[in-house]
């Protein structure tokens, strides 16, 4: 109840006429920021944090805050409608997203992720409320070898998305890995995979990879199979009401919504995850349990649903470790801890009783915040969906401009301009051998973090890898791999037998 009292306090703060005129500016720029490939929620909260510097401190986090969960809405609309993810937790959106636009519902597939993102989000704040400080603790239980743990059971899940193919899904499996340790090595500081070129130090970045894999693929093939191109569509007639999913996949989304949101928020709250990782495992989770799970990946509104709940909820469970902990789970979370330490605040235990104007008035404003992006986000989509009417000689010149200026505004090197022509090599020859591209996405984000946690666990424990059977989370993480791994064989030597 002591909550809930002082949450009531924070929204007669932050629906103040100022903060909410922060907090709708924060969404409508972290939307156009969303949309736009290669810039993403890091880079978008880094460019505006000058602008919040005059600003109190609360109304500053409120603005930075709402562009966070705004880039999470924006991010899916040019994955869905161009195939090219606005940000990294917009890959998986993508994955039905496009098809679903291909078969002439655009719309549905904004509308889905749009309430998903909605409701995605208000899961999150929700847990962010009322254990926000409990759960921040849990997070803090989790040390290398727990993640190292984490990501092993994340990657040995690659095998949910393979399909009847695994063969081909591990050889993608297996190049995601490689593309992954290009650069210098993390234990050593010697450089791999390198061949001499001093660009390739610091390794293959996410963004251009995807926008070249996803998005100048995409071109590629339009101009290979004109008659498969999105162009067919552009004499139906899009209304907004057109958009409304049925009832029937609006009780299939349901379920997936609420997995999605709860696992969504815990993995955000985990130091070094993210939204991207979050919508990558929620999805992969999603695909196992849900009855349509065989469906994913072939344009349904259950597969965007489950993408888009995830980012919103992770973005949303970012801010418990941040406020109470002081640990940035994200990169943004990073951009947004220098600027609590810019406005003279201490993130920590007693940010919430010392500040608890501030905190309070923080969380408050996401559940303003959120309905604002979805209603934002609502109106522009007969806006969006017309783009699909727009001939494929006109729209092609439009995608290739946006894959290149994407993919140099990643990190404005030109190197990120030919990693993004050969990801468009790569995702167009794997496509058209039917390799799967997203165990080689899933491997590429997993690897870095698998690799850096387990060099600091051999650190802190003199060498010895006796961290892996010694504590009990790791254990228990281990074990739930092994038998998610043995279980398929198990289970087939069983049929077998009863036949």
């Amino acid at each position: 109840m002591e909550n809930f009292s002082l949450l009531l306090h924070g929204f007669a703060l932050s629906c103040t006429p100022y903060n909410l005129l922060m907090a709708a500016c924060g969404g409508i720029l972290g939307i156009l920021v969303g949309a736009m490939p290669g810039i993403g929620s890091l880079l978008g909260c880094a460019l505006l944090l000058p602008l919040t510097f005059k600003m109190n401190a609360t109304s500053a986090i409120i603005m930075l805050a709402a562009i966070y969960y705004g880039n999470m809405y924006g991010g899916a609309f040019s994955a869905i409608l161009l195939n090219i993810p606005g940000d990294s937790p917009a890959i998986m959106t993508a994955m039905d997203g496009y098809p679903l636009t291909q078969k002439g519902r655009p719309g549905a597939a904004l509308f889905t992720a749009n309430m998903a993102s909605f409701f995605g989000g208000t899961i999150g704040i929700l847990i962010l409320t009322f254990l926000g400080t409990a759960l921040a603790d849990i997070g803090l239980m989790f040390g290398p070898s727990e993640m190292v743990a984490v990501m092993i059971l994340s990657l040995s899940s690659i095998s949910w998305l393979l399909g009847d193919s695994p063969s081909k899904g591990m050889i993608a499996t297996m190049l995601g890995i490689i593309i992954a340790t290009i650069g210098l090595d993390g234990a050593t500081g010697m450089p791999r995979f390198t061949f001499g070129n001093i660009s390739l130090l610091s390794g293959i970045q996410l963004v251009p990879l995807v926008i070249g894999v996803f998005g100048f693929s995409q071109v590629m093939q339009m101009f290979a199979k004109k008659e498969k191109d999105v162009s067919e569509l552009r004499d139906k007639k899009l209304r907004l009401r057109d958009a409304v999913i049925t009832k029937k996949e609006a009780a299939e989304c349901a379920p997936t919504i609420a997995r999605s949101g709860v696992l969504g928020t815990i993995v955000g709250i985990l130091p070094g995850s993210g939204a991207t990782i979050s919508a990558f495992l929620c999805y992969i989770m999603n695909k196992k349990v849900s009855k349509r799970g065989k469906e994913f990946g072939s344009g349904i509104p259950e597969g965007v649903a489950a993408s888009e709940a995830a980012n919103n909820s992770a973005a949303a469970g970012a801010f418990a470790p941040l406020l109470a902990l002081g640990i940035p789970g994200s990169g943004t979370a990073a951009v947004l801890l220098s600027g609590l330490m810019m406005w003279g605040l201490t993130p920590g235990p007693q940010l919430f009783t010392e500040q608890s104007d501030f905190c309070w008035g923080l969380i408050s404003s996401m559940y303003v915040g959120n309905i604002l992006c979805l209603a934002m986000a609502m109106a522009v989509i007969p806006l969006l969906v017309r783009l699909i009417s727009v001939p494929s000689k006109l729209i092609s010149p439009v995608v290739v401009v946006l894959c290149f200026i994407g993919a140099f505004a990643a990190s404005n090197e030109m190197t990120n301009i030919y990693i993004m022509l050969i990801g468009g090599l790569l995702g167009y020859f794997m496509n058209k051998y039917e390799y799967p591209t997203s165990p080689m996405l899933l491997a590429f984000v997993l690897t870095p973090t698998i690799e850096k946690n387990l060099y600091r666990a051999f650190m802190t424990n003199n060498g010895s890898a006796s961290l892996f059977w010694t504590k009990p989370i790791t254990v228990c993480l281990l074990a739930v791999t092994a038998i998610l791994m043995l279980a398929p064989q198990v289970m087939r030597a069983v049929k077998a037998r009863r036949k």
